[in-house]
């Protein structure tokens, strides 16, 4: 065969395809890494200019020919189909990538990602050995059998987890970011999912690194799915003093008055058992994630108690423990401690510096006011001049018209205008029959003047409680609520007081 002079070989397509080739790879570096779309693209139109140009001129990067000898631009079309297959595959690995991104999963998609641009390479590195350099494959790939079978039984455990990683990616019982809970008692929200193993962020703030394998042979619960709100129950025995209609009432209040828990759909109380001991029940609720159920325990468990304390509920004896009937409290004998205006300021953290004298003076100058459901106590921005300690019932905080928080007995409000002149922040209004104990501003203006200390203690209560009013969601006005702030007001009044 002749020698193909260089211009024709030169302007034969399989040097065109070979330009457009390394122009291809010059542009995508050049491109920086952050735009990955965009190098995508670029690669993709490449690729389909290469492939034109090789169907304008006839031929096939497919098709496998005689072999050429070096003096007949063997070297130049070996070249050019090897660009053409690289871009082959960089073409379709955008394609897959591009379609995952579209898809909105590009995370959860990883290994599915992975495994697609795995056997694309395998593929195209077995075309180019077949198309390009005619090499017969067939005894390569039984050849590859063997050492496949070799490598398989060496690495079975790694396997077993990738296949697995497979299997779930696939049918994907979770994603990224969704809370698992495993039939072992496991549980934690998805932060990454591998080729062997699916990291999970327990509630104790630790990674749980689960092997494929292992995950797949447990059952598990998707927590996130539908929506991540979860159910919590707590079981509880009061002593059966009062009839169960009313205890449940209680019950109910106590789980109305939760700010942790979400009101729809409602809170439910379910009776379980009755006996001379104790009425057995059930308290059910929802949180709107599973990372929050301490949280909301803690709070409805507190709630329980302060709403037994002010309806004079007792909780019941545990089932071990041994009395005689006698001994059992009934509706006839049981005798709670009453709730008095000293008892609730002896339960206050704020009242603690106070001697029992002086808790004694506080508790003589409080009055009692009712509220029916719905009265509207204050509005936002009025200001209260007496403190008022929450007696029994719920008060619901509103700020702009949205929920900001609920009041329970125990509770108290009106300190801010009390001690430091400041309208309140929130709009209360009784959700329920409401009774307060009111303490003036003149019961307290001795203390504060006796006692240093407690002005200190008032000012860090009083900025807390309006730090914790704003992360409800409701704003005071824009005032300073640091401690100093109050501390300074109140000290203010008292001076304008005895000016006065």
């Amino acid at each position: 065969m002749d020698q193909m002079p260089v211009p024709t070989l030169l302007a034969s397509p399989f040097a065109y395809v070979g330009l457009a080739g390394l122009a291809g790879i010059l542009v995508w570096h050049l491109i920086p890494g952050r735009r990955s779309t965009t190098r995508l693209l670029v690669q993709i139109g490449f690729f389909a200019a290469m492939t034109a140009i090789l169907i304008g001129g006839g031929l096939s990067p497919y098709m496998i020919e005689s072999r050429r000898t070096a003096d007949d631009g063997a070297l130049l079309v070996i070249a050019a189909r090897l660009l053409w297959w690289v871009h082959f595959a960089w073409a379709t690995i955008g394609f897959v990538r591009i379609y995952l991104v579209l898809d909105g999963r590009p995370r959860e998609a990883r290994l599915l990602q992975d495994l697609i641009v795995g056997g694309v390479h395998l593929g195209v590195g077995l075309s180019i050995l077949a198309f390009v350099f005619g090499i017969p494959i067939g005894t390569l790939v039984a050849t590859s059998g063997v050492i496949a079978i070799i490598l398989g039984l060496a690495l079975q455990s790694t396997l077993s987890d990738v296949f697995s990683g497979i299997a779930m990616t696939l049918g994907r019982p979770f994603a990224i970011g969704d809370w698992i809970v495993l039939s072992d008692g496991t549980e934690g929200r998805v932060v990454e999912s591998t080729w062997r193993a699916t990291h999970l962020l327990t509630g104790s703030s630790n990674v749980a690194v689960l092997p494929n394998s292992f995950l797949a042979r447990l059952g598990l619960t998707n927590v996130s799915r539908p929506d991540e709100s979860h159910l919590v129950s707590l079981s509880l025995r009061l002593a059966p003093t009062r009839m169960p209609a009313a205890i449940v009432e209680v019950m109910q209040m106590a789980l109305l008055s939760a700010d942790s828990i979400i009101k729809e759909p409602p809170p439910a109380v379910a009776l379980t058992g009755l006996d001379a001991t104790a009425l057995q029940m059930d308290l059910s609720f929802r949180v709107a994630s599973p990372a929050r159920r301490t949280q909301a325990r803690n709070e409805v468990l507190d709630l329980v108690y302060r709403h037994c304390k002010s309806a004079g509920l007792l909780l019941a004896l545990p089932p071990e423990a041994t009395v005689t009937a006698a001994e059992l409290p009934t509706e006839e004998t049981a005798k709670p401690p009453p709730v008095s205006p000293l008892a609730l300021i002896e339960a206050m953290p704020i009242f603690a510096a106070l001697t029992p004298p002086e808790k004694q003076v506080l508790a003589e100058a409080t009055a009692e006011r009712a509220y029916r459901k719905g009265d509207v106590i204050i509005r936002e921005g009025e200001t209260l001049s007496s403190l008022m300690i929450l007696r029994a019932g719920i008060v619901v905080m509103r700020r702009g018209g949205a929920e900001a928080g609920r009041l329970a007995p125990g509770d108290y409000f009106g300190e801010t205008g009390l001690l430091a002149g400041v309208g309140e922040a929130c709009t209360l209004e009784a959700m329920t029959r409401v009774t307060v104990y009111e303490i003036d501003q003149e019961a307290f203006e001795p203390l504060i003047r006796a006692r240093p200390a407690l002005a200190e203690d008032l000012a860090l209560s009083l900025s807390a409680r309006a730090e914790r009013v704003q992360a409800n969601g409701a704003h005071g006005p824009g005032h300073d609520r640091s401690p100093r702030f109050f501390l300074g007001a109140m000290h203010s009044i008292f001076r304008r007081r005895s000016a006065g």
